[in-house]
């Protein structure tokens, strides 16, 4: 039990089932840990109609929900709800902290307030959000950083860009890793069905699990793949929500002419998901900048060879058990998938490696190392 912690609500204004990513992924595997970890804590999520209509997510299941009536998919209307429906909703539903998952938070309240803030993403590569959005964070995640009591980073680099960037009070910050499941979710479609569906006969396979925006670096991947002659050009298969920016990755693999060799999916369901890290014969994430990299953790723990970039928190995560490469390298992208597909002693290592790194990683510390930063700020 959180000690002084009666009721605590969660901003998930900002999630709409399938479209939101990791940072979904993160509620859905956070809260039921939180609860379980502190059973004499009441927990309240303050959700959107869309996400309210999950009725088994663990938001509605577990917590007591109350909506936010503004549609997320607007970001006016988002910004509006968190900055000033929210915080007279969390007083008049006596929440006595506010956490907010999704690096933006309210202003102010009547409550202690904590913030997740996952990484710094809008600095380094604004075109990850397309239009006037990128400018909107920049004054949103400030404000989060700056009237928060806590703040979450989920690695050490990330903290030091809140430190570095945004003058953070490091004693405010405190680093809490997301974690990873033990066990696959759910059963897995079998082989031959996502190899006749997706028409890949008896080739060999190249996972990234990915968003499709500029900093994932899916481009350069490409590149690489275009690199690799065609008698030995594996199949590269990429779920991953869809975004304005695939129809710019589609081009580009037509131009190169590799639109055969890879299969961009949207969000797939978990047994198709599972399906495809048996099919995989390595994974590779080359993306440009992360505040965790949660994709890599995902590879690893289902025992899936892992080859990743060497930026930002990626090497804080990966340690020893993924061979690394500099993202802005085509070369080196290709050489790392090569190795992977060739070289199985090597493959063989990482995986067994990877499954080990995982273990480090649980969602039930990444709920106990939160619910202390709870007891610091209901203390401050």
């Amino acid at each position: 039990m959180v000690s002084g912690v009666v009721h605590v609500g969660l901003n998930l204004v900002y999630l709409v089932p399938g479209e939101t990513g990791g940072m979904e992924v993160v509620a859905r595997e956070l809260l039921p840990e939180l609860v379980r970890a502190a059973p004499g804590s009441r927990f309240t999520a303050f959700v959107n109609p869309h996400a309210a209509l999950d009725a088994d997510a663990p938001w509605n299941a577990l917590a007591d929900p109350v909506v936010v009536p503004v549609d997320a998919r607007n970001r006016v209307q988002w910004v509006r709800g968190e900055q000033q429906l929210l915080p007279r909703l969390g007083a008049r539903h006596g929440i006595d902290l506010l956490h907010s998952l999704a690096s933006t938070a309210p202003g102010w309240g009547r409550f202690r307030r904590v913030v997740t803030i996952h990484d710094l993403i809008y600095r380094f590569h604004p075109d990850a959000h397309p239009g006037v959005r990128s400018l909107g964070m920049r004054a949103l995640v400030r404000l989060a950083a700056e009237r928060s009591d806590r703040v979450i980073a989920d690695s050490a680099a990330t903290r030091d860009d809140l430190v570095r960037f945004l003058r953070a009070d490091p004693a405010r910050v405190d680093v809490v890793p997301l974690g990873v499941g033990s066990t696959r979710q759910g059963d897995a479609t079998p082989e031959a069905e996502l190899r006749k569906r997706h028409g890949l006969g008896d080739r060999r396979v190249v996972l990234s699990v990915s968003a499709k925006r500029p900093h994932k670096n899916l481009r350069a991947l490409l590149d690489a793949l275009a690199g690799i002659a065609t008698e030995r050009r594996p199949a590269l298969i990429v779920p991953g929500y869809t975004t304005w920016h695939e129809a710019e990755l589609r081009e580009h693999a037509d131009r190169l002419g590799v639109a055969g060799d890879v299969r961009f999916l949207d969000w797939v369901s978990r047994e198709d998901l599972e399906g495809l890290y048996d099919v995989a014969d390595c994974f590779v994430f080359p993306s440009l900048y992360e505040g965790f990299g949660l994709p890599v953790l995902e590879a690893m723990r289902r025992g899936v060879a892992v080859a990743c970039s060497n930026a930002s928190s990626l090497p804080e995560v990966a340690g020893d058990a993924a061979l690394l490469f500099d993202p802005r390298d085509t070369q080196a992208i290709r050489a790392a998938m090569e190795r992977l597909l060739t070289d199985r002693e090597l493959a063989n290592d990482l995986a067994e490696r990877g499954r080990e790194r995982a273990k480090a990683f649980s969602w039930e510390r990444s709920a106990r190392e939160t619910l202390g930063s709870y007891e610091r700020a209901l203390a401050g």
